[in-house]
């Protein structure tokens, strides 16, 4: 019977998975929307918190919210062209500046790989790595309409939650566990995303500084790139300092500029997310390092980077469900970091 039971249990798990692949086109857009209705809610709950708009309808808060993602991600989207079309005038003389620094680093650590590397990197036409940065950067807004339905949508049906819930669950009992998931989940991813965003901005917007101080082209460029890689785990914020780190030697055509980046830029990621994000965070995110660690090659694998800025919340759904699931809860307490269920007493 055990058997029967673990047998369905995986066969159910690959088919999930099996969905999440080959549904990508049209579930992963869906999990954007979802990312954006939860910020727009975030939004709504601040606005109702000043004097006089607390009495405007939702639906007039909802349009406003909406006004404002999509005026920043549209400003924001305008500075980036002006600073790749910056970018993409000084490749040639990134290109150049190659065998300045390959020769610099041949003279001071004296070993022949050196010529090898520069061989490669001779090679390799940098427009390209530049185009996949950006790429990489363009795939969040790639489904940009569809993105958008599905947020007006789930908006729209948002005043209607409460009233399906109470019509598919008739007994107290299974009403109240799906309303506190609900709750746990919106409160959980709410202030995930609120917080990730305030501490992305903080370090996008140091960064910014550090990188003009240094003298490094195109800051406003990077200092995005660092906001949006500081949202992945882990990984994110070494790849968002090694990127301006490299182009800053390409830049000046020496190898210190480089290091100096990552030494200023990089202390101001240990700082932020070493000290200002984990008391902004707290408890709140009890998840296991390697169970972030192993999401964020699962999602990743399966849906490329964006699926990487989606392995917390997508992670934080999964606990918060499984634990109020008796025979699942097992596998809640497995993902957690310290073995306990966030207000595990609770109801």
């Amino acid at each position: 019977m055990k058997a029967s039971r673990i047998t369905n249990s995986l066969l159910i798990s690959f088919g999930i998975v099996l969905i999440f692949i080959y549904g990508k086109n049209l579930i992963l857009p869906f999990f954007i929307a979802l990312i954006f209705w939860f910020l727009i809610k975030e939004i709504r709950s601040f606005l109702k918190k000043i004097k006089y708009i607390d009495k405007v309808p939702n639906i007039i808060l909802n349009i406003i919210a909406f006004a404002i993602i999509f005026a920043i991600l549209g400003g924001v989207g305008k500075i980036l062209a002006m600073n790749i079309q910056q970018l993409s005038k000084e490749l040639p003389a990134y290109q150049k500046n190659i065998t300045d620094i390959t020769a610099s680093i041949n003279q001071t650590f004296n070993i022949d790989i050196v010529n090898s590397i520069k061989d490669f990197l001779g090679e390799y036409e940098y427009s390209n790595l530049l185009s996949r940065v950006f790429n990489s950067i363009t795939d969040l807004f790639g489904d940009a309409f569809l993105i958008i339905i599905y947020t007006v949508f789930l908006l729209l049906e948002e005043p209607f939650f409460t009233k399906k819930i109470n019509a598919i669950y008739a007994e107290k009992d299974n009403h109240d566990d799906v309303i506190d998931i609900l709750s746990k989940i919106d409160k959980s991813i709410g202030s995930y995303i609120s917080i990730k965003t305030l501490v992305s901005l903080l370090t996008g917007f140091l960064s910014y500084f550090a990188l003009l101080f240094l003298n490094v082209d195109a800051p406003i460029f990077w200092a995005f790139l660092i906001f949006i890689l500081n949202y992945i785990p882990t990984v994110g914020s070494l790849v968002a300092t090694t990127f301006p780190a490299f182009f800053a030697m390409l830049q000046f055509g020496e190898v210190m500029p480089g290091i100096w980046v990552l030494i200023v830029v990089g202390a101001i990621q240990l700082i932020v997310g070493n000290y200002i994000d984990p008391k902004l965070t707290g408890d709140s995110l009890n998840i296991s390092p390697l169970i972030i660690i192993f999401g964020l090659a699962f999602w990743g694998a399966i849906w490329g980077i964006i699926g990487m800025f989606l392995s917390v919340p997508v992670t934080v759904m999964l606990i918060i469900i499984l634990s109020k699931i008796p025979a699942t809860r097992p596998i809640a307490i497995l993902l957690t970091k310290d073995g306990k269920i966030a207000n595990e007493n609770d109801g």
